[in-house]
């Protein structure tokens, strides 16, 4: 790189003593439980799109958000923008926002802002406003060129307006305060923001102020917040009347491990957004955090169960795409393609059915992805010239039925790997099945046995009439059984040196019109094996079939 000493560490640690030490909170190895989720996609997600959301889209993100079970929704900022305010009148107007669902709207401290933010809100019955200010080094003297005291000044001067105007209005509101850019502040610095808004609101038990720390930009390890976090929230006053709030962006890749040792740290409220989709690098994705809790048995107190609907919504409205590595959401986070990965995941599912699991243990797999809409053999099992007998065996058993003999299925593995790669493609369930049935069962060219007759006058023996290219046959032999009676004829009549070495037979069906499936394995010329499969109304015909089709797949 040309020049990394033009960085420097921008960050603040707290102050710290030999009473309340810094990271008390690394002694607590996971979230117990859910936070209060408040999603922000139609505010800060919306302002991140290249073409932000019409008023129908915003309407149905918005139904979608309350299904998924958000109580909290930050709607948007009304004094931006004609359409932000229109969006936020048609859901009072239309009496769109569910009972149990509190709307958010955000404000600057500023107060023709704050007065057009209250007037947008008439007729709501309960809300959150949510107002903000930037308090970090770089914003007081790059922006602003303010003193400290200058800055507090804004901030007081905004949570006073905010009680005149919300004395006549006739709503629930609760109040929220965020000293933007608060990850560039000094801690005491910001301590000392808050607790000046919090003089002016003095929360009470009845009616709680929500404390908001940003991480408007990245600028430390997640570690490095989480005590930032731990200081804010062991110094505040009336903390026993504050909901201690975090909204990460991502500018570092950090935002999921913030937001965790944060909730650690004290805080008990997430703002995010579904996917991550925020401003530069995005905010925080609220689906990753709330299936991490989910994955260790924690009810998330969102529903997830139908991922790719969500996913297809989302990509709809946004005009977003979600990436295919996307934890837990994405089309191939589920896909094992190795034959190692595909072998493992085949053989601890068949674990779990046999153990009758409580618990949740497959290889490769951290949470089951039925739980959240996904299907194992067309998400889990994807075939491709990586693939192994184990993935694919699993795919044929599970999707169709064929539970091949394990030899068969691992030179039925390699038939598949080989047209994959020859066609350097992804074959589809259809196309693997297509493939089996096409090369493996019935596969009467150019020796078929089209009739047989059974006698056991003087021991077992057979009359069969056998179809070679364009002549019939009619041979006779004796065996230990009809198969080996109708091989015996094969063998000394076309001159065939073979060994049958596997045989295996199952039900494809059940019922009175079930068919049946027979797979046969011969040995022939220099240890080479062959394999056939045969379906039949009849078990022996399918016997019969199976024989004659590993008899024709031998590579002379």
């Amino acid at each position: 790189m040309k020049n990394c000493q033009k960085y420097t560490i921008n960050y603040f640690m707290p102050p710290q003593s030999a009473e309340k030490p810094l990271g008390r909170w690394m002694q607590r190895d996971h979230v117990e439980k859910a936070p209060v989720w408040c999603s922000v996609d139609l505010r800060d997600g919306n302002q991140s799109l290249i073409v932000p959301m019409n008023l129908e889209e915003k309407v149905e993100f918005f139904k979608l958000l309350c299904k998924v079970g958000f109580k909290e929704i930050e709607v948007g900022f009304p004094a931006a923008s004609e359409t932000e305010y229109q969006f936020l009148r048609t859901l009072i107007e239309e009496n769109l926002i569910p009972e149990d669902v509190t709307v958010q709207v955000l404000t600057q401290a500023r107060e023709h802002i704050i007065r057009k933010t209250f007037e947008a809100l008439a007729g709501c019955k309960k809300a959150i406003v949510h107002l903000y200010n930037s308090t970090s080094v770089a914003q007081r003297e790059q922006v602003f060129r303010k003193s400290k005291e200058e800055i507090i000044g804004i901030a007081v001067e905004g949570a006073k307006l905010f009680q005149d105007y919300a004395a006549d209005f006739p709503g629930e509101l609760r109040f929220e305060y965020s000293p933007e850019s608060f990850t560039g502040t000094e801690p005491e610095y910001a301590l000392q923001v808050c607790n000046a808004v919090l003089d002016v609101w003095k929360p009470t038990p009845e009616r709680k102020v929500i404390i908001n720390l940003p991480v408007t930009v990245q600028l430390s390890m997640p570690h490095v917040y989480a005590n930032q976090v731990e200081y804010i929230s062991e110094n505040l006053q009336y903390r026993e009347n504050i909901v201690l709030s975090v909204h990460p962006h991502n500018d570092r890749g950090c935002a999921v491990a913030d937001t965790e040792m944060a909730l650690l740290a004290g805080a008990e409220r997430v703002e995010g957004t579904l996917f991550g989709n925020g401003e530069r690098t995005g905010n925080v994705d609220i689906i990753t955090l709330a299936m991490n809790m989910y994955s260790q048995g924690v009810e998330p107190n969102l529903d997830f169960s139908d991922l790719p609907s969500i996913t297809e919504l989302y990509e709809k409205v946004t005009g977003m795409h979600v990436n295919e590595r996307q934890p837990y959401s994405g089309a191939l986070v589920f896909a094992a393609f190795s034959g190692s990965h595909q072998d493992a995941i085949a053989k601890g599912m068949k674990w779990r059915e046999e153990q009758h699991c409580d618990h949740w243990t497959v290889p490769y797999l951290p949470i089951d992805p039925a739980d959240v809409g996904r299907e194992y053999q067309t998400d889990v099992i994807r075939i491709n010239s990586q693939s192994g007998k184990g993935g694919i065996g699993y795919l044929m058993e599970q999707r169709f039925g064929y539970d091949m003999p394990a030899k068969m299925r691992e030179d039925f593995g390699y038939t598949v790997k080989g047209v994959s790669d020859h066609l350097h493609k992804e074959l589809s369930p259809e196309e693997v099945v297509q493939i089996f049935r096409e090369q493996y069962i019935n596969y009467f060219h150019p020796i078929d046995v089209v009739e047989a007759h059974f006698s056991q006058v003087g021991g077992l023996s057979t009359v069969i009439t056998v179809q070679v290219g364009e002549e019939r046959h009619i041979f006779r032999a004796a065996g230990n059984g009809r198969l080996d009676a109708i091989s015996n004829a094969l063998k000394a009549n076309l001159g065939l040196e073979y060994e049958l070495i596997t045989y295996k037979e199952h039900a494809l069906q059940t019922g009175s019109n079930a068919q049946a499936i027979a797979y046969v394995g011969i040995r022939y010329g220099d240890n080479q094996i062959s394999w056939g499969a045969g379906t039949h109304d009849d078990i022996m015909a399918a016997s019969v079939n199976a024989l004659v089709s590993a008899i024709n797949r031998r590579k002379l």
